[in-house]
């Protein structure tokens, strides 16, 4: 569906949310969400990941309702402006009603917990993003605990990616994105990143979304959200060398130009680091 085989694959974030870590409340306003997503389109992201719904440590759910008021109208505009619109969201009713009004992906938190999610994104012939989490968003960080975070994230990812095909979603449509920051510490996330190959292997694209999250400012001490983005870089761009195929960014023109430098050094050399 996205051309991962050719390049890396920019997804932008437009929160419609009033409480997002990182832009919460600059895209509440359902024209503000739109004119950011506009842009983003013109600055050229490949996908706007539009959510309704915060899904930072510490966050509450919202009612179906709510979050499908939030995202159906920016979902509309966007995607009848020519953008490639995923949904952000764990519940099916409002995948739905995103993928009838123009979404062409559907990106759960939760890997289609709810079975709902899947079988809208089969009718619909939708891609999926299949992103694991330790937890729920309000508890994850509280004490996460692994084993082998590597292999216990890509055997969750694979069972999961299994669900996706037997409900009737393509094993092309399926992306993995072992959803770094939910319910990791910094020495899990930074083992996930180091080791993106082991997912990669596994024969899906991959998705990796570091971009300002929290693990940054473990490392760089205290650092506004907003003054994340190099770090952002530096992340992706060895998560893209580890073999992911797709970033998802705040920054819309840093993350292309990320994944442009590094698509040149890795993907020159026949994908070997």
């Amino acid at each position: 569906m996205l051309p991962t085989d050719e390049r890396t694959v920019v997804m932008g974030v437009l929160n419609v949310t009033p409480d997002s870590f990182s832009d919460g409340g600059d895209h509440f306003d359902p024209g503000a969400a739109i004119e950011r997503g506009l842009e983003m389109i013109e600055q050229g992201a490949d996908l706007i990941d539009i959510g309704g719904e915060s899904t930072r440590p510490g966050s509450l759910p919202v009612s179906e309702d709510e979050e499908r008021r939030r995202v159906v109208p920016v979902v509309a505009s966007l995607s009848a402006a020519g953008g490639v619109v995923s949904i952000d969201t764990t519940k099916g009713v409002v995948a739905r009603a995103a993928l009838d009004t123009g979404a062409a992906v559907v990106n759960d938190v939760t890997a289609l917990a709810d079975p709902e999610t899947a079988a809208a994104a089969a009718a619909a012939g939708a891609g999926v993003v299949l992103m694991h989490m330790q937890g729920a968003p309000r508890t994850m960080q509280e004490d996460p605990h692994y084993d082998d975070v590597v292999t216990e994230v890509r055997d969750f990812l694979l069972e999961r990616a299994a669900v996706a095909e037997a409900a009737g979603i393509r094993a092309d449509a399926i992306c993995l994105d072992p959803g770094i920051g939910f319910g990791k510490t910094l020495e899990h996330n930074l083992a996930l990143l180091r080791r993106i190959d082991v997912l990669a292997a596994a024969g899906y694209p991959v998705l990796v979304g570091a971009s300002r999250k929290s693990f940054l400012q473990h490392l760089l001490g205290p650092t506004p959200a907003a003054e994340r983005d190099p770090a952002t870089a530096a992340a992706h761009v060895l998560a893209v060398a580890g073999g992911a195929t797709l970033i998802r960014v705040h920054n819309v023109v840093m993350g292309l130009r990320t994944a442009r430098v590094a698509d040149a050094i890795v993907r020159a050399g026949g994908g070997e680091w």
